[in-house]
């Protein structure tokens, strides 16, 4: 199959996009855009203009740390265009659980190198079940924030992916709690919250918000299984006054195989510009798999050709160089 033209087909549309949150060339996007909050239900820089960022994941850091280095930020910050990376820490699975100092000092390199590229970070806890021990959450976001929180680069993602959890019941009293801690060190930088059902439901969060400034939903869809009912629920949440970033999406089913959906993420992405809505790819790793950004062969260097990219990874990067 001839890729070359569906892929030069979607740069002449993806020219015509919107111009939120582009920045001068001769600024970095955080010496442009500032400490980021949310007003009036959306994202708006230090002069209270609208944004939106776009960037990529990496993968969980306990199995794709090798990719957490400044190299890789390098990278994507120059050759890729994005204005926010996001370190996925592995919360349990082997992870921040049995090896604190071991993937703080992946999440160190990774901030580090997004303060000197001038882009914000998401600092992910990356979890399934964070409820179920909330004090090892608090743990690490005060390390973080006592570290960080100072500096205009840093969001707090405190819940990644909560699965069968009740937002009510589970996600809402955990995400209280952690805020709670955060605050108390930092009080101002954005704070983003995962929401029911592999956080897909953020009409449920909108139903019962959180008490606070600075707080977004977040939003994940895998293009090939997760449609427009999952869009209706961002639109609900819209219409009542939240503020929404994906912090994860991917071009595949939800398994992260499945094939590559060109035409649903195209969907997708119109939609986020169209309600300036912030996201990021998943993911930056070399994994045998559709959502992968990277072919198994591609170095954790970074000295990527285009060879090294896969058909998801080829097409994200063109559509976030397309937004200069």
């Amino acid at each position: 199959m001839n890729l070359v033209k569906p892929f030069l087909v979607g740069c002449l549309i993806m020219i015509s996009l919107s111009s939120i949150a582009k920045k001068d060339d001769k600024t970095s996007y955080v010496e442009q855009y500032g400490s980021i909050s949310v007003q009036n239900g959306t994202l708006v820089d230090q002069t209270g203009e609208k944004l939106q960022l776009r960037g990529m994941s990496l993968f969980w850091s306990q199995w794709g740390g090798q990719y957490y280095n400044k190299l890789v930020v390098n990278r994507l910050a120059q050759d890729w265009n994005v204005s926010v990376v996001r370190a996925a820490i592995g919360a349990e699975k082997g992870g921040y659980e049995v090896a604190p100092e071991r993937e703080l000092k992946k999440l160190d390199n990774v901030i580090k190198a997004a303060i000197d590229n001038g882009i914000y970070v998401i600092v992910d806890w990356h979890a399934h079940d964070a409820q179920n021990n909330t004090d090892l959450a608090i743990e690490f976001f005060e390390i973080v924030a006592a570290k960080y929180g100072h500096l205009p680069n840093v969001i707090y993602e405190i819940y990644n992916e909560p699965d069968y959890e009740s937002w009510d019941e589970d996600i809402k009293p955990y995400a209280e709690k952690v805020i709670k801690h955060i605050r108390a060190i930092d009080a101002d930088n954005l704070i983003i919250v995962g929401t029911p059902t592999w956080s897909q439901r953020v009409d449920q969060a909108a139903n019962n918000p959180l008490i606070g400034k600075n707080i977004a939903y977040t939003i994940h869809f895998y293009a090939g299984t997760h449609k427009q009912s999952i869009r209706d629920n961002v639109t609900y949440a819209l219409n009542k006054g939240l503020a929404i970033f994906s912090t994860e999406w991917g071009m595949s089913q939800a398994s992260g195989n499945g094939g590559v959906f060109v035409e649903e993420t195209k969907i997708w992405l119109d939609f986020f510009d169209e309600h300036n809505i912030s996201w990021l790819n998943w993911s930056i790793i070399n994994k045998n798999e559709s959502s992968a950004a990277l072919k198994p062969i591609a170095s954790p260097m970074a000295d990527w050709l285009p060879e090294d990219l896969s058909k998801s990874g080829t097409w994200v990067r063109n559509r976030l160089l397309n937004y200069k």
